[in-house]
């Protein structure tokens, strides 16, 4: 049985850090591509990153966060993390890991995905 796990969402003062993690089992976790995607209240689920599949670790990013936000992955711990930094007020969201068998912004290609971590940004 497949379980992505994540953690480390929180609320954080605008222009604050905060990193999650995302903690697989039940699969071969280097071989898949890792991402982040958000969903705000009343809005769509959007990508935010990918790390795709060793040994090439490709990484993607949404524009709106990129130079502030940084996926990475430990195949040893089964964990892709998202250091996110400089966080703003839209930045508010629950932010969901999934994986995927390919390299793709589209949610309709990640097969498994985690219950989701709330982060809220707010002074």
């Amino acid at each position: 049985q497949v379980q992505l796990v994540e953690s480390g969402g929180g609320l954080v003062q605008p222009g604050g850090s905060l990193r999650l993690s995302c903690a697989a089992s039940g699969l071969s976790f280097s071989g898949y591509s890792m991402g982040w995607f958000r969903q705000a209240p009343m809005k769509e689920r959007e990508f935010v990153a990918q790390i795709s599949a060793s040994p090439s670790g490709l990484t993607y990013y949404t524009g709106s966060v990129k130079g502030r936000f940084t996926i990475s992955r430990d195949n040893a711990k089964n964990t892709v993390y998202l250091q996110m930094n400089s966080l703003k007020p839209e930045d508010t969201a629950v932010y969901y890991c999934a994986a995927s068998s390919r390299v793709s912004r589209r949610s309709e290609d990640y097969r498994y995905w985690g219950q989701g971590t709330q982060v809220t940004v707010s002074s």
